[in-house]
């Protein structure tokens, strides 16, 4: 058996998305970060002059979309392709716009609901490593491989803290620490999919590894689950 499925979550600046996009390129399968679906929910919410505070309309809106996620058609340095009614909005969900506003858009459960649908039809075809917060307990509880990936809240902040230096706009290491846990606090707690390790998931903890070491670790456990279902 093949791990056609892998499912990966954790949170939030655990390394989840490098380790999903490595191991999709490795494995030629489909890197499928399901946020992106939330985002085009909120893309096509500002398009229709919707207020996003206005959960029933907006969650109307979610139902109603034709949503779907391929391989990268381009070689513009998008992971995937976003499609939206069949056009392509890889680039156009990540405006500022859309930054400001998808948080509120995820956390509406109709809205969660219709797109943990749409996730579930894509994860089902196959060949395909997803990344979220509750992939391996809602989304595709059927994954061969479910990975969850962790860290010290004190180590994933001072990741974001390298990376908001890098970008030239820092922001102070205790600011990010309090937002950080008050992030873990409210994913975790949520009545909806809250975040948690699948009873079946294989946890890894990235404090004190390298990038390269948790792709290696996680290569092992798809080799792994295939000789497993060879013996």
């Amino acid at each position: 058996m093949k791990a056609r499925m892998i499912a990966i979550d954790g949170p939030a600046a655990s390394g989840k998305s490098t380790l999903a996009q490595n191991l999709a390129s490795a494995l030629d399968y489909l890197y499928f970060d399901t946020g992106v679906m939330y985002r085009a929910v909120t893309l096509a919410t500002l398009k229709s002059d919707t207020l996003v505070k206005d959960e029933v309309a907006v969650t109307a809106i979610a139902n109603e979309l034709d949503l779907d996620v391929q391989p990268p058609s381009n070689d513009d340095g998008r992971q995937c392709d976003v499609l939206m009614n069949g056009k392509d909005v890889t680039w156009e969900i990540r405006s500022p716009a859309v930054d400001e506003n998808v948080s509120q858009v995820s956390m509406y459960p109709g809205v969660r609901q219709a797109m943990t649908v749409r996730q579930r039809e894509i994860g089902l075809r196959g060949a395909v490593v997803m990344v979220g917060r509750d992939i391996g307990t809602v989304v595709l509880p059927e994954a061969e491989l479910k990975i969850y990936l962790d860290a010290s809240v004190e180590a994933r902040a001072n990741r974001r803290y390298e990376e908001s230096l890098q970008r030239g706009n820092p922001v102070e290491y205790d600011v990010i620490l309090k937002r950080m846990r008050e992030r873990d606090r409210l994913d975790s707690t949520r009545t909806l999919a809250p975040l948690r390790p699948a009873d079946d998931a294989v946890i890894l903890d990235s404090t004190k590894l390298s990038i390269h070491d948790v792709f290696e670790k996680a290569l092992a456990l798809v080799e792994d689950v295939t000789q497993q279902g060879e013996a």
